[in-house]
């Protein structure tokens, strides 16, 4: 019930996936049956899968549909929210090897040498993922350690809240020089997201690359390396 584990196991052990929600597209190609979505899933449709394991994220799915899992003898390994790239690898592996037998895959170790080391802070940036009402990253968040092992600060990232709503008021004064705006969840692109913050430099980068902890991770360090400060970044009008 998480597009990012439903990529990394089918990606190690092709054929496990029994069931998935609608926001599992990864890998493309992945032809099974769909039980909803993550926050809110068929929870009988799981069932009807007969899934010897659920794979579920204490941050992305919701305790109630956990328990009436269990409750149905269903066992469910639940992931915890990680707040930087090792800390999610990690949780990964621990699935894949010990929850599931498999293998330490090739992509795994791939990515854990991409993301070992960081670069010197060059941007400051402000990084939303919703607008109306605005939400952005805070405290303590997977995406901000993949942007901060880039160079690029996050300006929320001592919030109190891991997802804080500011007014745009707020984040238009904040001592930012740079926005990062994603296509998911909410769809940023050149025309919705840029113009509310006049004279801000931006990067449309993938919210897969940013948020996704599993094999797209090898991806994401190539491509968010040429979205963020350089060529490709522009400026609100």
């Amino acid at each position: 019930m998480v597009p990012s584990l439903t990529e990394a196991i089918e990606t190690t052990a092709p054929g496990m996936i029994a069931g998935a929600t609608e926001y599992c597209t990864h890998p493309a190609d992945l032809d099974v049956p769909r039980v909803g979505g993550s926050k809110y899933p068929d929870v009988d449709a799981v069932l009807d899968v007969e899934p010897d394991l659920v794979v579920a994220n204490a941050e992305e799915n919701r305790p109630e549909d956990v328990d009436r899992l269990r409750a149905n003898g269903v066992p469910v390994w639940v992931t915890a929210a990680a707040v930087n790239v090792p800390d999610g690898l990690g949780s990964v592996r621990r699935l894949l090897t010990q929850g599931l037998g498999l293998t330490e895959p090739d992509w795994l170790v791939e990515a854990e040498n991409l993301w070992s080391t960081s670069v010197p802070v060059h941007s400051t940036a402000i990084i939303p993922v919703w607008r109306r009402p605005w939400v952005v990253i805070g405290r303590d968040t997977f995406a901000g350690d993949v942007l901060l092992r880039l160079g690029v600060a996050n300006a929320y990232a001592e919030h109190e809240e891991r997802y804080p709503r500011p007014k745009l008021y707020e984040l238009q004064k904040q001592d930012a020089d740079l926005v990062v705006l994603p296509d998911e969840p909410y769809l940023f692109t050149a025309d919705d997201g840029p113009e509310a913050f006049p004279g801000k430099r931006y990067a449309l980068v993938s919210g897969r690359y940013l948020t996704w902890c599993g094999p797209s991770l090898v991806d994401a360090y190539h491509s968010l390396r040429t979205s963020l400060p350089g060529e490709t970044v522009g400026r609100g009008e």
